[in-house]
């Protein structure tokens, strides 16, 4: 009776969205039952929060897709503060001895250091020095030589830059924030061929290998949603950390704004962005994650005051709503995730019940993006 329930409700839920979808943003009670079931899902699913991932090799469950999952676990206890989530987290943290991936604490690999996230997230919950040791310790590590060059792809901008940011803000200790932006700038213009950064179209490339003369079936420059998407996310992380006179603030924000303008102009009709969003006809369709992480900053930049909210809420409301009315299934399953990748083709076909090789980093950005909008007054 109890599932029979939630599936009338989810059915109800999903109906509802199809009305006004691109005028007024669902009810939050609505958003947050969403966020609610999904993370059930995938819960229920992975109740050993040890258990190695295992697909075409076997990995350990605080790889860099886990922990982008905890992010939106995180952010969900924060509006939605159930025992169950903090008690998830820290099991997750505990089995894992709040270290990076497969012990390796002195790792540079910016993916194995974003579990370090939710360990700072936990900490400032309950401050234990064990529990930032190993990662202070990695990042330290960074610190002691004067490489700047280890994120040449741009994922690595979410996964590691807002570890910087935190361990700035939790030692009071300006030398974090001096280095990320050292190796944020170092991507932004010097990977590849002139930087990663566009300047001409304020988006990124994934990495070097996407710079010109490379180009997309159309002609266009390829850049891939998710990518963006990721640098986007950290843009939003890292300022909702920084003290507002850091030095560097303005050329992050400078940046979010250009990006802003650049992904708004490219939003699709019905409220996702394509997987390549300068080509929409190379492997286009709805696709959840970089819609996502768009929507998550947007709707930070309101929120924030970045964003003129009579301008950018429509923005949000479409993509939001195509999320809820397009992606959740009723039993918290989401759809059209592109799988793991670095470049539209990959990972592909992506539909409404494609089950993508792995599941968690996906619904972690949508639990972004969800409590993002959860704040907002759009729904009203």
């Amino acid at each position: 009776m109890k599932i029979l329930s939630t599936c009338i409700f989810s059915t109800i839920l999903l109906l509802s969205f199809s009305i006004n979808a691109q005028k007024k943003m669902i009810a939050n009670e609505k958003t947050l039952e969403a966020m609610r079931i999904t993370n059930k899902y995938f819960m229920e699913k992975w109740d050993d929060v040890g258990k190695r991932i295992v697909h075409e090799r076997s990995r350990a469950s605080n790889i860099w897709t886990r922990g982008v999952y905890y992010e939106g676990l995180m952010a969900l206890y924060k509006i939605d503060p159930q025992p169950t989530y903090l008690d998830y987290a820290t099991r997750w943290a505990d089995f894992h001895k709040w270290d990076l991936r497969d012990g390796a604490t002195y790792t540079r690999n910016a993916d194995n250091q974003c579990a370090g996230q939710t360990y700072i997230d936990l900490y400032l919950l309950d401050p234990q020095p064990y529990k930032i040791e190993k990662i202070k310790a990695s990042m330290d590590s960074m610190m002691r030589t004067n490489k700047l060059d280890d994120w040449s792809w741009v994922d690595a901008i979410q996964m590691a830059m807002p570890v910087f940011a935190q361990l700035g803000a939790v030692y009071k200790e300006p030398a974090y924030w001096e280095r990320m932006y050292e190796m944020y700038m170092f991507t932004r213009n010097n990977h590849g061929d002139k930087g990663l950064f566009n300047t001409k179209d304020n988006l990124w490339w994934r990495d070097k290998d996407f710079d010109p003369p490379y180009v997309e079936p159309n002609g266009e420059d390829c850049y891939w949603s998710r990518g963006n998407g990721w640098v986007y996310a950290a843009l939003v992380r890292v300022l909702d950390i920084l003290p507002k006179d850091a030095p560097h603030r303005k050329q992050y924000e400078d940046d979010f704004k250009a990006m802003t303008k650049s992904l708004v102009a490219i939003q699709r009709k019905d409220g996702f962005w394509n997987a390549s969003l300068h080509d929409p006809k190379n492997y286009g369709g709805k696709e959840t994650t970089g819609t996502s992480l768009f929507v998550y900053g947007i709707a930070w930049g309101i929120n924030s005051g970045y964003l003129d909210k009579k301008k950018y809420q429509p923005v949000i409301i479409r993509g939001w709503n195509a999320l809820m009315k397009d992606a959740v299934h009723p039993n918290g399953f989401l759809g059209y995730v592109q799988g793991t990748g670095k470049e539209p083709k990959d990972s592909q076909p992506v539909t409404h019940t494609s089950i993508p090789n792995f599941e968690d980093f996906g619904l972690g950005c949508f639990l972004l993006a969800g409590c993002e909008v959860f704040k907002t007054d759009s729904h009203k």
